[in-house]
């Protein structure tokens, strides 16, 4: 367990300015803070556990990997946190929808050529088709396991900014495809 002083003073380090002037006696703070520093920045989720082996890991790159988290955690501050992707569906299934919006962009687009008269409104078709991947493609990021904390929170922070607060955290999502446009047969 870490002392009081050590988790303080993580805090402190991990909250302030990456621009700020690095303080003299790396090694020596590296020893006192490090591993504290390791730890809060694993639970802040600014630091990937895979990431421990090698930041924070030596005395000599104190600096630098302290800028990296001040860094984060500035760019992270309002990103959801990890938790928050277990609301969307898994990215076996994702994987599933983008292969049929890009069937379904491939369809449209030879349409385009052949029936000039409803060019825009295929071209619109496109637009939306495209907009939809990319929020789909943004739910696959927050849900590949593979990928780095860091990297899965800033797509959730992407997602939230592209669907809004209120669809965002009511776990709506669009269809995958501009379901829309599709004609029903009767």
């Amino acid at each position: 367990m870490f002392s009081f002083d050590s988790l303080v003073y993580s805090v402190l380090l991990l909250t302030g300015s990456p621009d700020a002037p690095r303080p003299s006696g790396a090694a020596d703070l590296h020893a006192l803070v490090g591993p504290a520093l390791q730890t809060l920045a694993v639970q802040w989720e600014i630091l990937d556990p895979r990431e421990v082996r090698y930041v924070l890991a030596r005395s000599e790159d104190f600096a630098s990997d302290l800028s990296l988290l001040q860094r984060r955690f500035k760019e992270l501050a309002d990103a959801p946190l990890l938790e928050d992707c277990q609301r969307f569906p898994d990215r076996t299934t994702v994987n599933e929808f983008l292969a049929f919006n890009r069937a379904y962009r491939r369809h449209i687009d030879v349409r385009q050529p052949v029936e000039l008269a409803r060019w825009w409104e295929l071209r619109t078709v496109l637009q939306e088709t495209d907009q939809l991947y990319q929020i789909w493609d943004t739910v696959r990021d927050a849900r590949c396991d593979y990928y780095y904390v860091t990297v899965r929170r800033q797509a959730l922070k992407r997602l939230r900014d592209m669907l809004g607060n209120e669809a965002y955290y009511g776990g709506e999502l669009p269809p995958y495809v501009p379901v829309w446009r599709f004609q029903s047969i009767d």
